[in-house]
This record gives structure tokens, C-alpha cells and sequence, in this order.
């Protein structure tokens, strides 16, 4: 077993060595906002967002120096399709499987066996530790939600790297 990777202390180090301010972690003055499902699990239709750099192959790459910008990826296309990259965490495990890091395979799963209603035919993966907590909340936070209306979904589910 690999030993954990210290995200904050590597964070801290990447954007020092870009010669940016030292990084400060975002606090909110007010709770996350949140909406209760209105329907069972079993009949909701699930959309998944991650922020571990997955991307599918002929797709442009995420790069390391602030990249904002999120990928659709097609839950029904094979894992074999699927890539990733990311600066801050080891990719061995994810390169092996990306189900580590965008669980797309074992959301099928879960709609198999009757626990979810449906997978989003598509899901939105991004490359978290972004510098500019504003980026997120301003550009790439909102076309999130914006992709989940148009897709219909019921209820997210965010899986951070």
C-alpha cells in the first residue's frame, strides 16, 4: 500500500515554484447550499462530476498551471478510453483504472443491481487543485450546474481528488 500523498504540502510547493503567492485554501462565511432529493435514489437520474483529471482519449489533456476547463466524458464508452492526468496526486493507480478517481464502471453497477435509477450519459471531470478559488466559483462552478440542468439530473455526485 502506497503511503497517502500530503495534497496540501505538494499544493503549496507546486504554486510556489510557479511564482505565485503562497496558496490560501478557500473558507466560506456560509454553509454550502444544499437541496434534499426529492425522490428515491433507485429512481433519480445521477449526474457525476470529478476532479481527477480524467479525460478520454483524442481529448485535449489537462495541463498543470491553472487549468479551469472540464471535460465531458461518455459514461457509456469502455474504461479503456478513459485517461488521466493531474499534478498533484500519484497516478499510478488512476492510470490503471480510473474508476479510482470517476467511478463511472461502478455507477453502472449500482443502476444494475436497482440502487440508482441512471447514469447521466454524460459526466464532467475537471483537474482540482485550481490557484484561483474565484475561476472556480465564477466560471467553472456554473458551467457545471448549467451541464446538470441541461442533462436532467436528479442528484450529483462529486468525487474530489
Amino acid at each position: 500500500m502506497r503511503p497517502p500523498v500530503d495534497y496540501i504540502e505538494r499544493t503549496r510547493e507546486q504554486y510556489a515554484g510557479l511564482g505565485y503567492p503562497p496558496y490560501s485554501w478557500v473558507h466560506s462565511d456560509t454553509p454550502p447550499s444544499f437541496t434534499p432529493i426529492s425522490k428515491p435514489l433507485s429512481q433519480s437520474k445521477l449526474g457525476l462530476i470529478g476532479s481527477g483529471g480524467v479525460y478520454l482519449a483524442g481529448q485535449v489533456a489537462f495541463h498543470f498551471k491553472d487549468d479551469f476547463s472540464y471535460r465531458e466524458i461518455d459514461t457509456n464508452l469502455p474504461a479503456a478510453q478513459r485517461r488521466v492526468t493531474h499534478f498533484a496526486y500519484d497516478l499510478t493507480d488512476a492510470r490503471q483504472d480510473t474508476n479510482a478517481v470517476l467511478p463511472i464502471d461502478t455507477l453502472h453497477r449500482a443502476v444494475e443491481y436497482g440502487w440508482v435509477g441512471e447514469l447521466s450519459r454524460t459526466a464532467y471531470a475537471f483537474m482540482g487543485g485550481i490557484y484561483s478559488s474565484r475561476k472556480v466559483r465564477d466560471i467553472l462552478a456554473p458551467a457545471l450546474v448549467e451541464r446538470l440542468q441541461k442533462d436532467e439530473v436528479d442528484v450529483a455526485l462529486l468525487v474530489p481528488v
